[in-house]
């Protein structure tokens, strides 16, 4: 009879043993599927936006600065909901660049970064502190030219 006792126990044992690394699993699931949705929505309104922000605005004087805040601020207003950080670079590519001939030759690039910190960040089991240090990263750079509305280079 104790045979039979040890048997049945087994699977509770078994159970208490497989939980964990399945509900990790679920976690790490749930985070790469928000990840995806996120980057989803990302890659189809940042090209929007900066075709449609990122020319020379009234008052631009050729800086790029009051375009690089319509487009930080129009694609934060897009991401809202998304539980992510965005993040806007411009870079003008002038005559004084590296490149010696080009067809295009003023043009502006502005790189579109975001960031997503994983859920949950920290997890305390038992007093030990468990986390991911690692952030999720997408990036997309494009290429227009500021004086010409709508053309991407």
């Amino acid at each position: 009879m104790t045979v039979m006792r040890e048997r049945r126990a087994q699977a509770t044992v078994e159970m208490a043993v497989v939980l964990p690394v399945l509900l990790v699993l679920g976690l790490i699931t749930s985070n790469l599927m928000r990840f995806a949705v996120a980057v989803a929505r990302f890659d189809r309104v940042a090209p929007d936006i900066v075709v449609a922000q990122g020319v020379s605005p009234e008052g631009d004087g050729g800086a790029g600065q009051a375009a690089l805040e319509a487009v930080r601020g129009e694609l934060a207003t897009a991401m809202e909901g998304y539980g992510v950080d965005v993040e806007v670079t411009v870079e003008d590519r002038g005559f004084g660049s590296e490149e010696t001939f080009s067809l295009a030759p003023l043009t502006r690039s502005f790189t579109c970064s975001m960031a997503m910190a994983p859920w949950p960040s920290v997890v305390e089991i038992a007093g030990v502190s468990l986390g991911a240090p690692a952030r999720l990263r997408h990036e997309r750079t494009m290429v227009v030219d500021p004086w010409k509305p709508g053309v991407v280079a």
